[in-house]
């Protein structure tokens, strides 16, 4: 491979407008930005590499090839805090993450603030809104009782607040940040909690360009986020099939989608899942198209410090009861109801009627009551912020309870 182009400094104001841009149009809040002309001040040059189908060549990634690094405006720093960082001693002695969120009061959770349907802040409204966000909720409904007993974090894939750095030194309690989960992060201070989206990668491009498969990208321009899992599943997918391609490197997702709607590069690539909340931000939706085929499977789903197993037990129970709530009928509209009258033994477990099973997690025995009557079961998070009322109207695929829909791949074992 080799350099086509390098990244040139640009000047502070230029970027914070286009990041500012970026993040009204993506929560669809306030107009104008169409109209504001960027274009008397130098645009952020990316990274531009022309890769051939070589395999194992790595791509060069030196300090002065990396353009400077801002915060986006709607993220959220926070001072580390020591004290949730896990120990040996503190795990020993049950002083572990869950006593100590219960001491300060709050779940800090880290999450996306401008990728619309998962995690975005509305900084007129001051609020969060998404799915990732919801099942922050979730974790702060099972500890406290009370979903609004959260903090939320913007976190970006690198930077200042990168977001597995604000895992490890303790400025976030749990991640759910359309995060994959792999091996190389697995073995790196960090542990996952289940899948709570099944997604692959894939590519948009521009309606009337003429790709219909990936395969027609060979000798085309593809923008990709630097040092993410799609960067490296690009390289590693085109090289094993001899496609010969130019990589766009942006540091920044709020650069990397406004350079292609500007028309920097052919196609852009990211999970599906991704490409549908950021096609409803560019200048014309309708005028690209998302491939239906896959690259990689992508299996999205909470992170958290490693070494403490009480907070991963809560953590991923909290996932389960949304998964087992569904899978036995329980939502937010009936569980009122259900908790008074079911005669169900699964759902009287699960809904803390029958068995000390809470307790045994360290939460009350009907924190799954709390869950589902705050936040809701994965249905009801599902349809609320990406089912077919939404601008997103994604199917939910593989992304169904195992018994209620035909390829639905999501179990939890049974509360008993």
């Amino acid at each position: 491979m080799k350099c086509a182009s390098s990244t040139r400094p640009t000047r502070v104001w230029t970027r914070t407008l286009t990041r500012l841009c970026a993040l009204l149009g993506a929560g669809a809040l306030l107009g104008g930005c169409s109209g504001l002309s960027l274009g008397q001040a130098p645009t952020p040059q990316p990274v531009v590499i022309i890769v051939t189908a070589t395999p194992n060549v790595p791509i060069a990634t030196s300090a002065a090839r990396n353009p400077p690094t801002m915060v986006p405006a709607a993220t959220l720093a926070v001072p580390v805090d020591t004290t949730a960082l896990p120990t040996a001693s503190s795990v020993a002695t049950g002083t572990g993450l869950l006593q100590r969120v219960r001491e300060r009061g709050r779940l800090i959770c880290g999450t996306n603030a401008d990728l619309p349907g998962f995690g975005l802040y509305d900084r007129v409204r001051d609020t969060w809104s998404g799915f990732d966000v919801d099942f922050c909720r979730a974790v702060a409904a099972a500890i406290f009782g009370d979903a609004n007993a959260v903090e939320f974090v913007g976190l970006n894939t690198s930077g200042r607040n990168e977001r597995f750095d604000a895992i490890r030194s303790g400025a976030v309690d749990v991640l759910f940040r359309n995060t994959t989960w792999t091996l190389g992060r697995d073995i790196a201070q960090l542990a996952f909690g289940p899948t709570t989206f099944h997604d692959g990668q894939t590519f948009m491009v521009h309606a009337d360009a003429g790709v219909a498969a990936s395969a027609d990208l060979a000798g085309k321009r593809v923008c990709v986020a630097r040092g993410t899992t799609s960067e490296q599943n690009l390289n590693d997918d085109f090289a094993a099939r001899g496609i010969t391609f130019t990589a766009v490197l942006y540091d920044d997702e709020n650069e990397l989608y406004p350079a292609y709607d500007r028309g920097e590069c052919d196609a852009v690539t990211s999970d599906s899942s991704q490409l549908v909340s950021k096609r409803q931000t560019l200048t014309k939706p309708s005028a690209h198209t998302i491939l239906g085929e896959r690259i990689s499977r992508e299996p999205l789903g909470p992170a958290f410090i490693e070494g403490d197993e009480q907070w991963r037990d809560v953590v991923t129970w909290v996932v389960f009861a949304t998964f087992y709530a569904e899978e036995v009928r329980v939502n937010q509209a009936n569980v009122a109801d259900l908790v008074k009258s079911s005669k169900d033994p699964r759902v009287r477990r699960l809904l803390g009627v029958e068995g000390d099973f809470g307790k045994g997690l360290g939460l009350s025995n009907d924190f799954a009551y709390a869950i589902i009557s705050e936040v809701g079961n994965y249905g009801d998070i599902y349809e609320r912020n990406l089912g077919p009322t939404t601008p997103f109207a994604l199917d939910r695929g593989p992304n169904k309870v195992w018994n209620l829909g035909s390829g639905g791949v999501l179990a939890s074992p049974p509360f008993r």
